[in-house]
């Protein structure tokens, strides 16, 4: 615990700047590579959490998508 906040609550806050840092993005590639950063701390929050199936599940597909328009060939 730092400052009285959990490392859950750590890890949801830093998962939500990620975030909010990728929507400033002008380049969609990185908007799209941040953006998985955020999604994937954000499943991490989940876990910790003691498995939340809505945080995991939205940000699991969120990062999948975000793979595959990372790695499609005719972009």
């Amino acid at each position: 615990m730092i400052f009285g906040i959990t490392y859950t609550e750590w890890v949801g806050y830093l998962a939500s700047v990620v975030l909010i840092i990728s929507f400033m993005m002008k380049n969609v590639s990185t908007l799209r590579i941040v953006n998985s950063v955020g999604a994937l701390l954000f499943v991490v929050y989940g876990i910790m959490l003691t498995i939340s199936w809505p945080i995991i599940i939205t940000n699991g597909f969120i990062l999948l998508l975000n793979v595959y328009y990372l790695t499609k060939k005719d972009k």
